[in-house]
C-alpha cells in the first residue's frame, strides 16, 4: 500500500455521492454502521477468509507473517496456523508493504486441504542488482490430523515474480466463481511509473511483464500451474498469465459472491485521485496514462496534464473506474477529499445490515498518514449499466462499546454468511500489538 490518514466528521455528516467521480450533494442520510470488536493483538493484519462455515472459524493473516485462527466468538486460537516468519523477506519495524498479503482457500479445500499464500520472499539468485525482494505465491497443506495447523514442508512454490522496489505490492488472491486463482499485482513500486525495474510505457501498460496486472492461472492442472485456454493473451501478444492490466497499486479485491459474481479492486492511487475498478477480462485500467479518471502526469503528479490517449498501445479503449475521490495530499484542505490509500472491500450480501444490500463496502487507509483517520465508504449501485450507475456516499462508523472510532483500515474480510470485516491497527508501522478485527453490525 502506498500511502505516499485531521478528523472526518464534516465529510461523514455531508452524506456526499459521487458521479463521474465529482462530488455532489446527496439525496438521502448516510448510513451509520457499527463496529463491534472481534480479536486484537495482532501487528497489522491484512486478510481473512473462512477456514470453516459450519463452526464459523476464520483465518485472519497478520502482515508480520502469521496466520491465526479466529472462533466464531472471536476467541482466538494459542497456536498459529501458519508462521511465515521465517521465509519473509526482513521488515522494516516502520512503514512496510511487504510481508503476509494474501491468503485463499481452494474451493475444495474440505476435500484436498490445500489452501494459497502470497508473501514478500527474499531475493531470489536470478533477482536483478539492485532490486528488493521477490513476491512468492505457495501452495500448502494443513494437516490430515490437525485441520487447524499447516506442515511448513508442505510448502510448494507456485509463482515468483521479482520487485524492483519495496512498495506496490497487491497480493490480495482469490477463487473466482470459474475456480481458478487471480492474482492482483502492483507495477513494481516507487512513484510517477519510474525507476528501475519500469518499462518506458509504465508496466502497467507493457503486456510482456506481470507486474501491474490482474493474472489469472489454474492451479489443478499443469506443474506448476496452466493457464485457462481464455486468457486474452493465452495464444500471444503478452504475457499468457495476464486476466487485467492498467493497475498501479491493486490493494484488496473480492467477487461478489452475488449478482453477475464481478470482480472489484481497489487501486491506490498516487496523488490526485484514488479508485475502484470493475475488472473484465482483457480490460486495461490506464495506468500510468490516467490516474482515476484524469490525465496522469508523470513529470508532476500534482498536475493532471490536459489530455492524453483513451486507447492503450495494444488499441484498446482505456476502462475508467466505478468510483473515485480525491487524495488530500493533492488536494489540501478539500472537504471531498477522503483519504490517501483505497481499501478494496465487498458487495454486501449478508443479513445483518439490509440497507447496505447489493452495495459496494470499502474504505481508505486514513486521511492523514500521521493520524489514524481510516474512512468508511459505499458505493451504491442503482442496478442499471455502466459506471454512471455507481455513487459513492460516506458510511458513518460507531464503536460498539461507546468509544470514538480511529484507526488505519489495512483491509476488509467476508465470512461465509456474507458478513463484513474491516481489518485495522494504531501504527502507521509494523510496531506493536495494536491490530484489530471488527464486525460489521447493523447500528441501532
Amino acid at each position: 500500500m502506498t500511502h505516499s490518514f485531521r478528523t472526518l466528521l464534516a465529510c461523514l455528516g455531508a452524506g456526499l455521492a459521487l458521479a463521474h467521480g465529482v462530488f455532489a450533494a446527496g439525496t438521502s442520510a448516510p448510513v451509520t454502521i457499527k463496529l463491534k470488536l472481534m480479536a486484537e493483538g495482532f501487528v497489522s493484519p491484512t486478510t481473512l477468509a473462512t477456514l470453516d462455515a459450519r463452526t464459523g472459524q476464520i483465518l485472519v493473516g497478520d502482515q508480520v507473517g502469521v496466520i491465526r485462527v479466529m472462533e466464531k466468538d472471536g476467541a482466538l486460537r494459542p497456536e498459529p496456523f501458519l508462521d511465515l516468519t521465517s521465509r519473509l523477506t526482513k521488515l522494516n519495524s516502520g512503514f512496510d508493504e511487504r510481508g503476509l498479503l494474501g491468503l485463499a482457500l481452494h474451493p475444495k479445500f474440505n476435500q484436498n486441504r490445500r489452501f494459497y499464500v502470497y508473501y514478500s520472499a527474499p531475493k531470489r539468485l536470478s533477482t536483478p542488482e539492485g532490486w528488493d525482494h521477490t513476491s512468492r505465491l505457495s501452495e500448502f497443506q494443513v494437516r490430515k490430523e490437525n485441520r487447524l495447523s499447516v506442515d511448513l514442508a508442505s510448502e510448494k512454490v507456485i509463482l515468483e515474480i521479482d520487485k524492483p522496489y519495496f512498495n506496490h505490492n497487491g497480493g490480495c488472491i482469490a477463487f473466482g466463481p470459474d475456480h481458478f486463482l487471480y492474482i492482483p499485482t502492483g507495477d513494481g513500486g516507487n512513484g510517477n511509473g519510474k525507476g528501475i525495474g519500469h518499462s518506458p510505457i509504465s508496466n502497467g501498460q507493457d503486456l510482456n511483464t506481470l507486474l501491474g496486472k490482474m493474472l489469472r492461472i489454474d492451479v489443478d492442472h499443469g506443474n506448476p500451474y496452466a493457464i485457462p485456454s481464455d486468457n486474452p493473451y493465452a495464444k500471444g501478444g503478452g504475457k499468457p498469465e495476464i486476466f487485467a492490466y492498467g493497475l498501479r497499486n491493486p490493494w484488496r479485491m473480492s467477487f461478489d459472491r452475488g449478482g453477475q459474481h464481478d470482480l472489484f479492486v481497489g487501486d491506490i492511487g498516487q496523488t490526485l485521485y484514488e479508485e475502484i475498478n470493475r475488472v473484465v477480462k482483457g480490460g486495461n485500467y490506464g495506468w500510468f496514462i490516467k490516474e482515476g479518471s484524469i490525465c496522469f502526469n508523470p513529470d508532476n503528479e500534482k498536475i493532471a496534464r490536459t489530455n492524453c490517449v483513451d486507447k492503450g498501445g495494444d488499441g484498446k479503449p482505456l476502462i475508467g473506474p466505478i468510483l473515485s475521490y480525491k487524495n488530500p495530499n493533492g488536494f489540501r484542505n478539500d472537504k471531498e477529499a477522503i483519504g490517501i490509500s483505497v481499501m478494496g472491500g465487498f458487495v454486501y450480501r449478508g443479513k445483518a445490515m439490509p440497507k447496505l444490500q447489493g452495495h459496494y463496502v470499502f474504505g481508505d487507509w486514513s486521511k492523514n498518514w500521521g493520524l489514524p483517520q481510516g474512512a468508511f465508504m459505499l458505493g451504491r449501485h442503482s442496478g442499471s449499466v455502466g459506471n454512471e450507475s455507481w455513487a459513492l456516499e460516506m458510511l458513518i462508523p460507531v464503536m460498539e462499546d461507546g468509544g470514538q472510532w480511529k484507526g488505519y483500515i489495512t483491509g476488509f474480510g467476508e465470512d461465509a454468511s456474507g458478513e463484513l470485516y474491516v481489518l485495522v491497527n494504531s501504527s502507521n508501522g509494523l510496531v506493536g500489538k495494536t491490530g484489530k478485527v471488527f464486525k460489521l453490525i447493523a447500528a441501532e
